[in-house]
């Protein structure tokens, strides 16, 4: 029921950020097939398959990309694509002969995801790399943080934020093209890039010298006291985000605060006392006691959930904004639509679970299966 419903995907199985574009398109309702490693097959992971909750919504085939019967079977499912998505250093595809080219000159109308970190070009583009790595090179990571050390954000922001999504973004926008046009291309996703891209407002702030180049000085980077996490008096956190004025006056209200007593709102000078001040008072109460007092006003407030809490807060259930996917609790689909709503379309596959069902729903015939499987081109 998706809107990507019809669409076919074939993703080169990878780590991080190609298996979270995989799972939008799939959630999304993209027929996303999954192309795992021969040798995977039967080896035990090192998480169980039901927690890799990055890989749910799609089946697995596994094969031998070392195997010319093994290239040709992905070109073959290229042929009824409309997309493939891999996640190789620059140059790997091609030299496994299934490069973009390889894949082109099978499917024209085929779009070409790549995922890198530094991109498919550039002085750093063929050096291994993580998360932290990409931010640290974009100015993200020396934004992020105390006053005395950049803080990594988990892997959201390059993996997930700058990678994963802007490649489905990517990909998409491409398919609409393509519709179109009748013509393919390669969609570069550089984790670099999409991180970039994430901090176009604060680059902005930064250029009107309302962002200082440095943590812990800034309204949003917990510099003012008005946009910050404060402890509460049982060991646990709340966090306000009361930036304008008429929300503002809300907090101060509900802390006791007179603001004729109280220095300017936007006055830096005094943001360092006025945090002192502020989280203070918010020792004085449990976190219970003040999600009674401001949770679901415009004071802009909400409780510092843990990952086990935030499942079972009452908004969430609401909303249904988790699933339940093989006795796993996860995100569910995002974003969501009026008539073509997305659904997790399964639990995560163990490599190579479904390689002659998935073939042969994409037309391979039996005796070819049979073939290849003889042949260890697939496992």
């Amino acid at each position: 029921m998706g809107p990507l419903t019809g669409i076919r995907i074939v993703e080169i199985a990878s780590i991080g950020p190609g298996p979270m574009c995989a799972m939008l398109l799939s959630d999304l309702g993209a027929d996303v097939l999954r192309v795992d490693r021969a040798s995977a097959v039967g080896v035990e992971p090192p998480m169980a398959p039901q927690f890799a909750t990055l890989q749910r919504g799609r089946k697995s085939i596994a094969v031998d990309l070392k195997n010319p019967e093994g290239v040709e079977t992905v070109l073959q499912l290229v042929d009824g694509a409309d997309g493939l998505i891999e996640g190789f250093r620059p140059g790997v595809t091609e030299r496994l002969g299934i490069g973009p080219d390889d894949c082109f000159a099978r499917n024209p109308k085929l779009v070409y995801g790549r995922m890198t970190g530094w991109g498919q070009d550039g002085p750093m583009a063929m050096a291994a790399a993580h998360d932290i790595n990409y931010i640290a090179l974009t100015g993200a990571l020396h934004a992020i943080g105390g006053r005395d050390k950049p803080v990594p954000p988990l892997n959201l922001v390059a993996d997930f934020g700058g990678g994963g999504v802007y490649l489905a973004f990517g990909v998409v926008s491409a398919l609409l093209e393509a519709a179109t046009s009748g013509k393919g291309q390669v969609v570069d996703a550089a984790m670099v890039d999409g991180a970039s891209s994430l901090m176009a407002s604060c680059y902005g702030a930064f250029a009107a010298g309302s962002h200082l180049d440095e943590r812990g000085v800034n309204r949003l980077d917990g510099g003012c006291h008005h946009y910050n996490v404060y402890e509460t008096s049982d060991g646990k956190f709340i966090s306000v985000g009361s930036n304008e004025p008429q929300f503002y006056a809300l907090l101060i209200e509900a802390l006791g605060l007179d603001m004729a007593t109280l220095p300017e709102q936007t006055d830096r000078t005094h943001w360092p006392e006025m945090c002192e001040r502020v989280a203070a008072i918010f020792k004085t109460k449990t976190r219970a006691e003040w999600c009674e007092l401001m949770e679901g006003s415009d004071i802009c407030f909400a409780p510092v959930l843990s990952l086990a809490e935030a499942p079972e807060h009452p908004h969430m259930k609401a909303r249904g904004t988790f699933v339940e996917v093989g006795g796993v609790v996860q995100p569910g689909p995002a974003p969501r639509f009026s008539r073509t709503p997305g659904e997790v379309q399964g639990p995560p596959a163990r490599p190579g679970e479904h390689t002659d069902e998935a073939l042969a729903e994409w037309g391979l015939p039996a005796d070819r299966i049979a073939a290849l499987r003889e042949s260890g081109a697939i496992a």
